[in-house]
């Protein structure tokens, strides 16, 4: 795993007797964009969350630059700067515009000044297509607007990889084009990113690594050519085979 940014070494993760990650192995390298795909319950958005620490793992070990998290080398706030996250429903502070959603953070964590923490957070919601929407707050913006609000937010703490919780399960379909763009364009940059995901035809086309998660364990992972096209468990072939014969 030499030259890797992210190690995920024999993770598990238990909620009571319910043992939701098994023994979990992977490594994430600068500009790998990995999508994880299986069905709900399979434990992809639980390994995200350990992940972030937002669940704190049963076993096993999570290191960054190969330093255990756990160690507490770095404060949690300081790790999610650099290991930032999108979730599923925006996670947005509704009290605040667009503006100071993407200020904050960089304010409150990363000690930035107050302009330069305003010129970040411009840069980073006209790359999003949010620039026209900066003192607009998320009730007044559709659910594809507030995403990418949220990305915008995430980007502007300039972290080394970002994570995406099913980024587009909770809009409209109409709605998803324009997260997926955003993602799209994003991952042409080499922005390294770890991507739960229904949205096959995405994970086919733009990631560079592919990892089918099912009862908590990694059944298979590999390129996207090899998973999609020729997937060597029959788990994963039953798995896909909806989308590969639509």
């Amino acid at each position: 795993m030499s030259g890797s940014i992210l190690e995920v070494r024999h993770l598990v993760k238990s909620f009571g007797v319910n043992e939701v990650l098994k023994d979990i192995d992977f490594s994430i390298k600068k500009g790998d964009v990995t999508c994880v795909i299986g069905a709900s319950g399979s434990g992809k958005s639980t390994l995200l969350r350990c992940i972030n620490m937002l669940e704190a793992p049963t076993g096993g070990d999570i290191l960054f630059h190969g330093v255990d998290i756990a160690s507490r080398a770095m404060t949690i706030p300081e790790y999610r700067a650099k290991v930032g996250m999108v979730f599923q429903n925006f996670n947005l502070f509704y009290n605040m515009t667009a503006l100071k959603n993407c200020t904050v953070g960089m304010r409150r964590v990363l000690g930035k000044d107050k302009e330069t923490a305003h010129r970040t957070a411009i840069g980073y919601l006209e790359k999003v297509g949010m620039s026209p929407f900066i003192n607009a707050r998320p009730r007044q913006l559709s659910g594809g607007q507030q995403q990418r609000v949220a990305i915008a937010r995430a980007l502007a703490m300039e972290p080394e990889i970002l994570l995406f919780d099913e980024p587009t399960s909770a809009l409209d379909p109409q709605m998803v084009g324009e997260v997926l763009a955003v993602m799209r364009n994003l991952a042409a940059e080499g922005l390294t990113m770890i991507i739960v995901t229904h949205e096959m035809a995405f994970a086919r086309d733009v990631s560079s690594h592919v990892v089918y998660m099912q009862d908590g364990v990694i059944c298979e992972e590999g390129p996207p050519e090899q998973i999609f096209q020729n997937p060597k468990k029959q788990e994963t072939k039953d798995f896909l085979a909806r989308f590969i014969n639509g």
